[in-house]
Order: C-alpha cells, then structure tokens, then sequence
C-alpha cells in the first residue's frame, strides 16, 4: 500500500469516479471497501490519517450493545448482533472471542442480568461467541481476582467481540486498495464542485504534504467524515445548520494488575445511567467510558477531569486494589458524532445510537451515527442509497463474506505481532534480513523498529504520530513511552521518507504536543 502510488493515480486520472468519500474512518473506510469490491471505481480521501479521530479512540468491542437491549432498542441490537459474527468471520485476525463478568452485589441482579443476557444469546443465535451462564461468587473471585470480595453474591459471564480498531481500519484501507479502489491520508477535500444543476458532481482535495491540488469528477459524493460531517455538508449548502454535536468519551488505560485476568469487567449500570467496561487489551486493561456532549469538535481532544474521576471512582467499587491517578498509563479522549439535540439538556444516552443517511436537495450523500461493529451494514446501505438514487448501475453488495486484508482463521494471539494476520510472515522475513530491524523501538515492549519501517512503506505512515498511535499502538499502550521513544522513531520515519534533520526535529515537537494530552499528572 504505496501512499505515492495512490497519490499518482489520483493525478494522473481524468475519469469520472463512480463514488468519492470524504473521510477514512470506520464508516468511509467501509463505504469505500463496499463500493470497490462490487466494481465500482471508488477513492477514499482522508484529510489526516485513517481513523485518526473517533475510529481509533473505542472501547476496543464488537458487541451488539448490551446498553440498548436494557432500553429495548431490540433491533438495533439484533443488527448489531449479526455484524459482530461477520465481523469475526471476515477478520479473525483482529477480532477474537471475549469473555465478560458482569460482578453482582444483589441477588435479583443475578436472575435480571441473566434472563437478559440469555435474550441476548438468543438474538445472537447463528452468531454467537458463546452462551451465558450464570456463576458462583468464588467462581467470580478465580476469574477476576481484583473483583470486590465483600458482600459478593455471584455474576454472570456472556461473550462479545474484542479487536484492534485503527489496525482494522488500515487493513480496510488495504482490502479497498486489494479490490481496485483508491485509498490514501492527508488529502483534505476543501470544497465540493457542482454541476449545471446544481448537483454534487466531485471534489476539489489538497495533498496535505505538497500542496498539489486536484479537481475529481464523480457520479456520487460520500459525507463520512464523522464529526467534521457539518464542515462538509456547508460545503454543498453553506448556512445550512449544523446536524451533529459532538458526544466526547474517555477511557483510562491501566496496567494488568487491575484485572490480572484474560476476562473482561462489565458493570451494568453506572451513576450516569452508562455501562463501564474494563477490557483486557494488548497485555494492558482498557476501562471506560465517559458521555459528555462538546461544542466544537476536535480531533485531538483532551480527556477532562471529571471523566477521569468518574471513571477512577466508578472502576473502584469494583475493582480492589481500587487505581488512582498515579496509575494511568494513557487517558484517550474520542469524540462520536451524535444528532445534534433537539431540546436544550438532552443528554447523550437519549440520543439514538442507530445510524441515519441524509441526502441534501444537491445529492450529498452523508451517512453518520452507528458504531465500529456495524460499519459494514452502513456502508451497505449507502451505497445502496446510491444505486436507488440512480447515480450509479445497481450492483449486489459482497461484503457479508469478504475477507479484509490480513484475513488468517487461527492467529497466534500470544505474538503481538498477530494483528498483521497474513502480512505477518512478510514483515518477519523483513527483520531476518535487516538484523537492526529486529531491534526493538523501546526496551520496554515488543514492538520493533521493523514494525516502524513495515508502517511506513507497507501501511501508508507519514509520521511520528501515524506510527505510535495508530500502527504499533505504544501511545494507547503507555503515552510516556512513546514520547520518550519518538525521536528514534522520527529518526526511522524520516530515513524511510528521505526527510532531514529539521523535519525530525518538527515531528518530535507535534508528537510531545500530541502526547501530552494523554499522559494524567
């Protein structure tokens, strides 16, 4: 996946696009992948990096959403349900099975949770992880030893999806490419052009690192750009009020001695009326999250001291030794793009989680809303939007049982290098042939310097921020880390890129920048 290679072909292309979309997160990563796998000609941009903002920042699930079936909101737990199995059965190299205890502290939870989580089970037959089961206080303490013992009264295990989400959205941007499709970073579309109609007909996009500009005709134009969905749609009617405000979640990130368990925490009902989750993640414990609507969006927010509080002092009345501030690894902040409230004081947990397609009177096709587990059935339906407009010929959706980029049935989940799936023994022969490649990039953690190199010439990396956030993920792993190692990896990427000294030097000051809003003093 060679960045120029994309860059070229945009360049050098004068056909009118079948689609463009705008924005390379989870959605248009999916609507992307989609519309090139049923022969569509088809170019994703992203104005950053893929999944730089909310796609990388989730609770690291795929689950039909235990929290909606409590609100019964029962089909949109069912959809989700399915696309959890496809979801696994397309990519087991990055989704695997995840077992959850639900800890209860009251006997009736024991039967609630239970009969809900079996309706849960059944919901997901053809689908399943596997089925729930109610367990024994002791049996809670040996699988979660850190679980609250004092006035225990049993709990309940079910099964969800567990995955690496930016590592995922890299191999969609793979497959679309694998597929004939145009997937590339750092191009920012900065206006929308029109035909004689006044319909959308293409794209004006600025190759963020050279300036180079290009004007790219298409039969129909994709909004997925996720929290930024409103700069876009001003681009096709400007004035037109903002749709979507943003809906800002935070997760801590702790070490395994909070859990010491391949078992995931789940607690049901939180003082905001939230679930919170614990998750075991890349050897580290992933807890969360927060819900708080935001006025402008941002695509490096900062997790404010509230959320960290709540999420401290919540994670302590069920976790012993009960974590501190001390001992946060890394605080992320993700922001999700919600339906902007109708009534003042709406809170997020009202707002429908279900995503919704708009189309403006000029053909903007803007799909927001969902999750990471459904962004294969959103993208289905946009371009299906598309063909029942009649901007493109009716083609069949593929998806439900394509492979995505990386696709191995049995990884070895204890190498951490098995989120590459496919590509791994390729990356492997690369260190072989390079010793220095083997080398580590901090004598802390596994990842290697060939893992950097891999990033750049194989996964489309521009920079410091590309590498240790969104490829070998030391950032969400331990944000200290990855700024004490940033000018080693500047040092790599910039040798990969034919970059000088200076150019070094301005990555580590915009990575320490980056960093700092994850590190909690």
């Amino acid at each position: 996946m060679k960045r120029e290679t994309q860059i070229d072909r945009l360049r050098t292309s004068e056909m009118v696009w079948d689609f463009i979309v705008v924005g390379g997160g989870a959605t248009g990563l999916g609507c992307a992948v989609d519309a090139a796998s049923r022969g569509y000609k088809v170019a994703v941009l992203e104005q950053d990096d893929f999944a730089k903002c909310t796609s990388s920042r989730s609770t690291k699930l795929v689950h039909g959403g235990v929290r909606y079936l409590q609100k019964g909101d029962v089909m949109l737990v069912l959809e989700a349900l399915r696309e959890r199995g496809r979801m696994k059965a397309n990519a087991p190299h990055l989704v695997k099975d995840q077992a959850f205890v639900i800890s209860n502290y009251r006997y009736w939870d024991n039967f609630l949770y239970f009969c809900g989580l079996a309706f849960y089970d059944i919901l997901s037959f053809g689908f399943g992880y596997g089925r729930s089961k109610f367990i024994r206080a002791k049996s809670v303490m040996k699988r979660l030893p850190t679980s609250i013992k004092k006035g225990l009264k049993g709990g309940i295990v079910y099964h969800d999806g567990q995955f690496d989400d930016s590592r995922m959205a890299v191999n969609l941007a793979q497959t679309c490419i694998d597929h004939g499709g145009v997937a590339v970073n750092h191009v920012k579309v900065t206006s929308l052009e029109h035909d004689d109609k006044g319909n959308v007909c293409g794209v004006q996009a600025m190759d963020v690192e050279s300036g180079d500009v290009f004007q790219l005709k298409a039969r129909a134009v994709i909004n997925a750009a996720g929290i930024f969905v409103d700069q876009v749609m001003q681009m096709d009617q400007p004035g037109r009020p903002p749709m979507v405000k943003p809906s800002q979640g935070v997760h801590l990130v702790l070490d395994m001695k909070f859990l010491q368990s391949n078992d995931a925490l789940m607690v049901p009902k939180t003082s905001d009326g939230r679930v919170l989750f614990a998750v075991p993640w890349h050897n580290r414990v992933v807890v969360g999250t927060t819900d708080v609507l935001r006025e402008v969006p941002e695509s490096e927010p900062k997790a404010l001291d509230q959320e960290i509080d709540f999420i401290l002092g919540t994670a302590g009345l069920y976790m012993d030794p009960a974590p501190t501030r001390k001992d946060i690894l890394c605080a992320y902040a993700g922001q999700r793009p919600l339906a902007a409230p109708k009534k003042e004081g709406k809170s997020t947990k009202e707002i429908s989680r279900s995503h919704k397609i708009i189309v403006s009177n000029n053909n903007l096709i803007t799909i927001t809303g969902g999750k990471w587990t459904s962004y294969r059935l959103m993208a289905e339906d946009t371009i299906d939007k598309a063909i029942h407009m009649g901007l493109v010929e009716p083609r069949k959706c593929v998806t439900k049982t394509l492979h995505v980029h990386g696709y191995r049935p049995k990884p070895n989940l204890d190498d951490h290098c098995y989120v590459y799936g496919a590509d791994e023994p390729a990356l492997h022969a690369m260190e072989q042939e390079k010793p220095e490649f083997a080398e580590r990039i901090s004598p802390k953690y596994e990842y290697t310097v060939g893992e950097a190199v891999w990033a750049v010439r194989e996964e489309m990396a521009r920079s410091v921020d590309d590498v240790l956030a969104r490829r070998v993920r030391l950032l969400y792993i331990d944000a200290r880390e990855a700024l004490a190692v940033a000018p080693k990896v500047a040092h790599i990427v910039a040798t990969e890129l034919g970059r000088d000294e200076a150019w070094e030097a301005q990555q580590v000051a915009e990575f320490t920048e980056i960093a700092k809003k994850y590190i909690v003093e």
